[in-house]
């Protein structure tokens, strides 16, 4: 691949900017604000709506900051890890995240209009967050091998299939996932894996320089996974029935996580050599917990239920990224850079799996086996379908993909300073005479 298409000076401001011009006219034209005072709405219109703020119309404003917080900071520290890849992992995720949630809030509610308009609440937004989390799972799928423009495309096809298909789950078959373990972990972890294996490289198959850590790139993704751990709460509670379903919701999630944990280092310290810990497992899998209990986080499952599906989810996930990335990898083609099948894939499954279990239980009112199952089915269909074909769509060669040689290294993007490249460059060419004077 020629060095000179990946030079971004052209294609991707044109790209984001006639990204924002249209929505900024589809905002024009359709949103208005949801403060019960708009023009031509009456506030009965969402009496069907357990989250719309009728009387106080900030109210899920703390939530909103929570979920927030996850996005921008959570998501984004996590996938720090990479020696050279810093300023794109959380400079990337701040531009799909700032993008996704404008696109996200549209395309949810072109279902929910009020006479031909969408009514912007602090829920809506909360839900154009949510939407925003399948990206930025699947960006980990791909992180470091690909350019902003590609990401950017997949940013608009991922959430106008991430909306269809919640709509069809939620809307249309009724289907309770209320922390949405099966519609946007399941389903962002199996679009990205299915973008990342339609942009298989060969000639990454035995791994890359900088595809590793160095010693403070892990501790940067540790503030990540703290982030994400201790809001995760409010990520599950956010849009459950405001009173005791919300209360189950917070509760699950906390004692969840907390037995996720605990089994994710038992494992980590079980599977690796010395009984040491590997911090890959402790930054990911520490968290499959909160994805896990997502689906019946609302139910009335009791909290040895919800430490239960967390200690499940704490093994599993450690266990996928000993033994089964490698495999994927290796025979499959599937090069997930951040391990999201183990973190959000798996434990989105074993969500799913609880809430049919939890449904059979009667764990909650008007929620049956056989439309949770639909819902799994739906969720991973679209994610494959879809993820196929947005791959197809970015494998076209005038994106500015960067070349093999020039993975997960910030510098063919972004500015980086001169001194930082200076040692990057060292380090790479001491591991390159250390690997060729090895036997």
């Amino acid at each position: 691949m020629p060095a000179y298409s990946t030079n971004m000076r052209l294609k991707f401001p044109i790209l984001a900017l006639i990204l924002e011009l249209v929505t900024i006219l589809l905002y024009a034209l359709f949103v208005v604000y949801d403060d019960g005072e708009s023009s031509g709405h009456d506030a009965k219109d969402n009496s069907s709506d357990p989250h719309h703020e009728k009387s106080n119309p900030v109210a899920l404003y703390p939530m909103f900051q929570d979920v927030h917080v996850m996005i921008f900071i959570g998501f984004g520290f996590l996938m720090t890890f990479l020696k050279r890849y810093g300023f794109s992992s959380v400079g990337l995720n701040l531009l799909l995240a700032a993008f996704g949630l404008q696109w996200g809030l549209l395309l949810q509610n072109m279902w929910h209009m009020h006479d031909g308009k969408i009514m912007v609440s602090v829920g809506s937004m909360i839900n154009a967050d949510f939407s925003t989390a399948t990206v930025l799972i699947s960006f980990g799928a791909v992180l470091g091998k690909t350019s902003p423009v590609q990401l950017l495309i997949m940013t608009l096809l991922e959430i106008t299939t991430f909306c269809i298909n919640e709509h069809l789950a939620v809307t249309m078959l009724g289907a309770s996932d209320i922390g949405a373990s099966m519609t946007i972990h399941a389903f962002g972890a199996y679009f990205g894996l299915a973008v990342a294996r339609v942009l298989y490289r060969p000639g990454l198959r035995n791994g890359h320089d900088n595809e590793g850590s160095v010693y403070h790139s892990d501790l940067f993704a540790m503030i990540g996974t703290v982030y994400l751990w201790m809001f995760w709460p409010s990520f599950n509670s956010a849009i459950a029935e405001p009173g005791a379903a919300q209360l189950r919701a917070i509760v699950n999630t906390y004692f969840s996580l907390a037995a996720c944990t605990l089994a994710a280092y038992a494992t980590s310290s079980l599977v690796e050599g010395k009984g040491k810990l590997d911090m890959v497992h402790i930054q990911n899998a520490t968290l499959a917990g909160g994805v896990a209990v997502g689906t019946c986080a609302d139910m009335a499952i009791g909290p040895f239920g919800a430490m239960v599906i967390g200690v499940c989810a704490g093994i599993i996930s450690t266990l996928g990224f000993k033994f089964l990335s490698p495999i994927l990898a290796s025979s499959l083609g599937i090069q997930d850079t951040c391990g999201v099948h183990n973190l959000h894939g798996m434990p989105g499954i074993l969500g799913g799996l609880a809430g049919i279990l939890a449904a059979l239980l009667g764990k909650k009112e008007n929620v049956f086996p056989g439309t949770q199952a639909a819902a799994l089915a739906s969720s991973i269909g679209f994610a494959l379908v879809g993820g196929a074909i947005t791959g197809l769509i970015l494998k076209l060669p005038f994106w500015g993909q960067p070349p093999d040689q020039n993975c997960f290294d910030d510098s063919i993007y972004w500015e980086v300073p001169e001194e930082e490249e200076e040692a990057g460059e060292s380090l790479a060419h001491a591991d390159h005479s250390k690997n060729k004077s090895e036997p």
